[in-house]
């Protein structure tokens, strides 16, 4: 009686070349969610200085000479022409 059942394991087989990089993209791409996920919701703190060592400063003189000239180029008057019937 015991000679009748079969208690090896099913036969599998095995997984393809695209299975496994299906397999393994899917678990990079959700790696890849939860560490973007991660950086919105935790706070970077901001108090290294290694952001302003690397650029020139910015003083608001720099900033506001390039913001003034740039409306002036734009508000130059318009010549207004009346059709001509």
């Amino acid at each position: 009686m015991a000679a009748e059942l079969d208690f090896s394991p099913p036969e599998i087989p095995e997984p393809t070349f695209m299975e496994n990089v299906l397999r393994y993209g899917l678990f990079f791409g959700a790696i890849f969610q939860l560490i973007c996920v991660l950086a919105i919701i935790l706070p970077v703190s901001k108090s290294h200085k290694t952001d302003s060592d690397g650029f020139e400063p910015k003083n608001s003189e720099t900033v506001k000479k390039p913001k003034a000239t740039a409306p002036q180029i734009s508000k130059k008057p318009k010549k207004e022409t009346k059709k001509k019937r």
